[in-house]
Order: C-alpha cells, then structure tokens, then sequence
C-alpha cells in the first residue's frame, strides 16, 4: 500500500471537513509533563533545554502536545535546531510540553486570563469542538498533522480465538465477544478523558442505530455496552497499555486482571510492538463497519493576542512538517499521513494483516452535542 509522503502545501483555516492538508512540526527545547490539578501546565522557566540555545536573537512559541505526538514533535524539532531553522531571521526557540488533551481542554474551558502557550496540539479536534461549545478560550485549528484509526488489539492468543486475520467484525460483533462465554477481557481508557474512548465509543453507538428497530433500543445496547466497556476501563491513554501481560507466561496470561484486548488507536499499537520488551505484540482487527481517527489538529490558543513574530512562527511550524524528512519521523513514530491514508509497512508493524480493511477511510466524527450526549450514557451506565 503506498505511503502518502508527498508534502502538502498551507492553505486557509481548515473547516470541519475535509482535511486539512497542513501538516506542521514543533520545534522543542524540552518535554516536560507537569499535571497540575484545574489549572494549565506552567509552561515558564524551569525546562531542560533540547539542543544548544538559540541565543539572543530569537522568537519564542509555547506548545503543548498529546503525550502520543509529542515525541515525534520533538525529534522533528532537534532536527530543525540543528539545521538552524529560523523565523524572519530568528531562531525558533519553541518549547513542547506533553499534557493529556482532556486536562487541556479542561483549562481552555474555563478562558484562563493567559494560557501560557500559543499552540496546541490535541489528539482529537474533538477537544477543540469542545472548548469551543463551552465557550472557552479561542482557537483556531489551521491544520491536521498526522492521524491514526482505532482498532481493537489482542494479544496473539485472543486474536486466534477470534479468527484473525482472516475474519473480521462490526463494532457491536468487537463488543459482543467481551460479553458471550468466558468472555474477552477487553480494556479501554475512560471516554470522559480519552479521544480513543469517547470515538469508539461513539462508533459502537453508531452501529446500534443501525442494526435496533428504534431510538430506545439502540440507547438501550449502547448503555449496555458503556456497561460491558466500564467494567475494565481505566483514567486515560497512558495507563490502558499497562493492563496488557507482562510476559508470555501463562500466569500472565490467565491472570483475571489482565486484559487480552484493548481498544486503542493503530498508533499506540505500532509503539507498544515497536517497545513492548518481553510481554506480547498486538494483533489488530479493524472494524468491518468503519471506525473513527485521531487527527491531531494544529491549533492557535488566541490567536488574536499573538505578536507578529511568534504568528509567523507558528506558521513556520506548520510548513516544517510537511517536508520529506518531518514526514518520515512521524512515520516511524506509527502514525498516518493527515489524509488517513494506510502505510502498508507502517500497519504491518502495528498488527494489522490483510484482509483486515485497514485501508478503509475514516468516517467523521459525531458533532459536540452529540459527544456530550454520549458522554451522559457513559456516566449513567457507569454510576449505576
């Protein structure tokens, strides 16, 4: 399957749909994660330096990143110090911090005073649909870097039991595996804090309203799978991969609090093969019935309030990506291009096997009022 590695010039601001097909890199001094409870990651002082400094003459910009992306932000960062990028004559002093999209979003919603960083970088604009709705602070998504779909991972033992690869299944069939016999131990991160979650989540709903014979009984199976799903979820993205066994041993694998699943996206499946030490890799069934993406928006936190030098730094960032070498760092990093296309070595790498129809295009995502409906199933069904 080919690659989409071709660089995609910057357009206009992008709509909901279609694409955006701007991509950008971050260039980074430090990573740093700090979580501070309701309040935004101070992003001032106190950072690791990535690389040598840019000295005096130059143009700082605060980003914060998905812990997912952030990485590969990075290492296209070093390389831009390195080549000694720079901004209307000015170095590109840009500092990346990786923050969970949901704490994020929270703070923007409540229209702090001064965010602390110019862009944003979430794993889903659903984050950004949500800040908006709430009326929170501005932001303009003026780009896609990169995507991924969701899928379901199994370990190899658990995908053989469901026939993979050669037998595929709609969301609700996924579903109904964690629920028939012993029953598949399938995890997922909470869809209150995780973009994963919440879109699977949105696409098992999805497919009940297909396939009941009325509103009342598709809610019903939704409510029941939030039920299924909750019984194994945990905070967010960065602990679902932890529940996974350790090793190949059979007390690993028949120990009750271990998952055999695990809905995630293809991404976070190509680094748990690609780093996963002595437990086991993933094999990835890709929903017959469609699935949902993370698409990772670039995005100006009011951006009205931007100084000319640190606009046209922004924008910098959002071409640096798009060259070969910014694409192939994400590449490796797991991830799509920003069209969604397949990389058949990238997929291969992340579990996935023909005739598993991991080429197939994304569906878009629910609108925020309908997220936010979903999101009232889940606490119902989670707090019964």
């Amino acid at each position: 399957m080919p690659d989409d590695s071709t660089p995609h010039g910057t357009g206009s601001p992008r709509a909901p749909r279609p694409r955006a097909r701007r991509r950008t890199a971050a260039i980074a001094t430090a990573i740093a994660v700090t979580a501070v409870a309701g309040s935004i990651v101070a992003l001032r002082g106190g950072l690791l330096p990535f690389g040598r400094s840019c000295g005096g003459d130059s143009v700082r910009l605060e980003v914060v990143a998905s812990p997912d992306v952030a990485p590969a932000l990075e290492e296209v960062a070093g390389q831009a110090r390195e080549d000694g990028i720079r901004s209307d004559g000015k170095c590109l002093d840009v500092t990346v911090n990786a923050q969970p999209a949901s704490e994020v979003a929270d703070a923007l919603a409540g229209r702090p005073a001064d965010p602390a960083f110019q862009v944003w970088v979430p794993d889903s604009r659903l984050w950004v649909d949500r800040v908006t709705d709430e009326r929170g602070s501005s932001l303009t998504a003026v780009g896609t870097l990169a995507s991924s779909p969701i899928v379901l991972g199994a370990v190899p033992s658990a995908a053989k039991s469901l026939g993979w690869p050669s037998r595929t299944y709609s969301w609700t069939g996924l579903t109904g595996a964690a629920a028939t016999g012993d029953g598949l131990r399938l995890g997922v991160a909470d869809p209150a804090h995780s973009a994963t979650g919440l879109l699977a989540l949105a696409r098992i709903g999805a497919a009940d309203r297909k396939e009941a014979g009325s509103r009342s009984a598709a809610a019903t199976r939704t409510a029941a799978a939030a039920k299924l799903l909750s019984e194994r979820v945990v905070d967010g993205d960065g602990q679902v991969l932890a529940t996974l066994p350790r090793d190949g041993s059979g007390a690993e694998a028949g120990n009750p609090r271990r998952n055999q699943a695990l809905l995630l996206s293809e991404q976070a499946a190509y680094a748990h093969n690609t780093h996963r030490g002595g437990g086991p890799a993933l094999d990835l069934f890709y929903p017959a019935d469609g699935t949902a993406q993370l698409d990772y928006p670039y995005t100006l936190v009011d951006d009205a309030s931007m100084t000319a030098d640190q606009s046209r730094a922004a924008n910098r960032f959002l071409t640096l990506v798009a060259d070969t070498a910014g694409q192939r760092i994400l590449r490796d990093h797991g991830f799509r291009s920003d069209t969604g296309r397949a990389d058949s070595r990238l997929t291969t790498v992340a579990g996935g096997r023909d005739p598993q129809p991991y080429t197939a295009v994304a569906d878009d995502p629910p609108p925020a009022g309908d997220l936010k409906a979903l999101l009232g199933i889940w606490t119902t069904a989670t707090t019964r």
